[in-house]
Order: structure tokens, then sequence, then C-alpha cells
């Protein structure tokens, strides 16, 4: 449970620094970040139950594509869902949000890693 919590404050913070971003997504405080984050960590880990060599060849033979998809409805999902958290631009947003998310997200994971404070 703990690290999923730790998840979720990671891409809260992510949501805030992407939010910064001439992304068009728009989010109004670091609350409605947080329940973002905690329902796009839902989501994806609902993408952790298939098995690993079926992620790993639809990764493979979509070159990424079916994820990236994926990612971009639950960052859909997320702002139908969430009252505070908008796309200005509806799927261009999406499309740039996900990608934005999945690149600081990264990096402050990284860095957590590195300073040895997580091991998610």
């Amino acid at each position: 449970m703990v690290p999923f919590l730790i998840s979720v404050v990671v891409l809260a913070i992510s949501l805030l620094i992407v939010s910064k971003l001439p992304t068009g997504v728009e989010v109004d405080n670091p609350l409605i970040a947080l329940i973002a984050g905690g329902i796009i960590g839902a989501l994806n880990g609902l993408w952790g139950l298939f098995p690993g060599l079926f992620r790993g060849a639809i990764w493979l033979f979509s070159l990424g594509l079916i994820p990236l998809i994926g990612s971009i409805i639950v960052f859909g999902l997320t702002a139908w869902l969430i009252e505070g958290f908008r796309l200005r631009w509806g799927i261009g947003s999406a499309i740039l949000g996900a990608i934005a998310l999945a690149i600081i997200n990264s990096i402050l994971v990284f860095i957590l890693r590195q300073t040895g404070l997580v091991a998610i």
C-alpha cells in the first residue's frame, strides 16, 4: 500500500508540473492533483494485471502506440471524472499531457531512486 501512496504523490507532483507547461492541462489545486494522481495510478495499475510477456508483445508489435493510446484514454477519463482537472484543448491536451506526464513522472521516479528515498 505504501508504494502505491508514494506513486500517487509523485503522480500528483508530476501533474502539477505538467499543468505549468503549455500543454493545455489545468489543475485547480494540489488536492485535485492528488485525487487525479490516485485515479491515474489506479487505472494504470489495471495494465499491470496483464502478464509481462503479453504487455511486452503488445508494445513491441505496436511500437508503443497501444500503451500510449491507453495512457491518453486514462488521462482523458481522469479529466472527465475529476472536477477541477481540465483539458483545455480536448484530445490534443490529452495527448500532450499524457506524454509530458510520462516523461516528468519518469524523471521524478529516477531522481527518487538515485537518492535512495524510494524503491518503487
